[in-house]
């Protein structure tokens, strides 16, 4: 079984950055695919961005190109996701995401993700 747990939410200002980190712990290995989701209030889960077991891979939704910037540690276990020029629309629980299953967590496709956390809160004042 494999724990992720997230930090570094927040209530930034709009144009502001946060550094979201996510700590995996329990049966991880080299080609553990993770990746950011979030959800709005009252809006579906979204992808946000995903990276691959070695990092060699990232995938970025469309309005984060640019701004995010997914990465990861793999002798601390931790991906993080480093976030610029953040506007209002960025506000949501953002939920890391961790998958056995696939190479890459792909847009749209929940099913490939076999474990989440619990969510940290971002908000961006106007």
């Amino acid at each position: 079984q494999v724990r992720l747990v997230e930090s570094g939410g927040g209530l930034v200002t709009a144009g502001g950055s946060l550094r979201l980190s996510c700590a995996a712990s329990g049966r991880t290995s080299s080609t553990f695919a993770m990746g950011w989701f979030r959800q709005a209030p009252g809006k579906e889960r979204d992808f946000v961005a995903s990276i691959s077991g070695s990092g060699g891979r990232t995938l970025y939704r469309d309005s984060v190109k640019g701004r995010f910037t997914i990465s990861r540690d793999n002798a601390k276990n931790t991906v993080f996701l480093q976030m610029n020029s953040l506007n209002p629309e960025d506000t949501a629980l953002y939920y890391c995401a961790g998958s056995d299953s696939v190479y890459l967590i792909r847009p749209g496709q929940l099913t490939e993700v076999d474990y989440w956390g619990k969510g940290t809160l971002v908000t961006v004042a106007s």
